[in-house]
């Protein structure tokens, strides 16, 4: 039997109404951490690469003190098997390598075949957009290369942003991308370390073989963390929240980046 009073204490839980369900259809996802951090990447990484490329074409290509001393060390240490082994190495910061990379972060990212698939068509489509804007800015500035005698290997195109060291970037930040969207942020570190000095290498290895200037990898390194800053942007609107219509946990229990 009720009285009164009963119905005095249960009328705040009727007037309040059912719990809202969290996964819920047409619920919006809330806000992601970490927006002005990328705000401020971006424009860090923008600012700093126009101020190389402001100084680029101020001198019209001509290498500062610095860029013309790397040069030189790298054409006095030129022994095996280190000559052999940059060969090597510089030789997956470009071609199909970066993009199977792309592709595989997809993968690890999305869930399902229809996520998935989403997923590795905004990676591969990063990659390159990260490529052509390179290049519109390489034609545009159209920095002259070293001197070919002192080349190893082969190079094609102007000097500024370097290709191979803007690609790896890209590259990489895709993967550790992936690999924190599938394994969480805690697990991936390892493998994100393992990415960055990789794309690192291989940016170094582009002066030490004498077909680019330190400034040209530099640029390149700032083009692709401002791409790949402005993509993390973007990533909530092209790649929604997986888990808004069941509220299902992503795989590793991963957040959104």
């Amino acid at each position: 039997m009720t009285g009164p009073a009963g119905d005095a204490e249960t009328g705040p839980e009727r007037a309040a109404g059912p719990a809202p369900q969290p996964g819920r259809r047409g619920a919006r996802p809330g806000p992601r951490p970490g927006t002005r951090t990328l705000l401020a990447l971006a424009a860090l990484c923008a600012a700093l690469f126009t101020a190389v490329a402001v100084t680029v074409a101020v001198r019209h290509g001509a290498p500062l003190g610095p860029e013309v001393a790397a040069h030189r060390w790298g054409l006095a240490h030129r022994g095996e098997p280190l000559r052999s082994a940059a060969g090597a190495l510089t030789a997956t910061g470009t071609g199909p390598v970066p993009y199977l990379m792309a592709v595989l972060a997809g993968l690890l990212a999305g869930r399902g075949a229809r996520g998935r698939l989403r997923a590795v068509g905004c990676a591969v489509a990063v990659l390159a957009v990260g490529q052509a804007v390179r290049y519109g800015l390489m034609e545009l500035l159209a920095r002259p290369r070293p001197m070919t005698a002192d080349w190893v290997g082969r190079a094609s195109g102007y000097s500024f942003p370097s290709g191979h060291a803007t690609t790896s970037a890209l590259a990489a930040g895709l993967l550790a991308w992936g690999i924190a969207r599938y394994a969480g942020r805690g697990p991936a570190r390892t493998w994100c370390a393992v990415l960055a000095l990789w794309a690192v290498a291989v940016g170094l290895t582009r002066v030490y073989l004498g077909v680019h200037w330190p400034g040209d990898v530099l640029g390149g390194w700032l083009l692709a963390g401002t791409v790949l800053s402005l993509a993390l942007l973007l990533e909530r609107y092209v790649l929604p929240d997986r888990d808004a219509a069941d509220g299902t946990p992503a795989p590793g229990g991963a957040g959104p980046a």
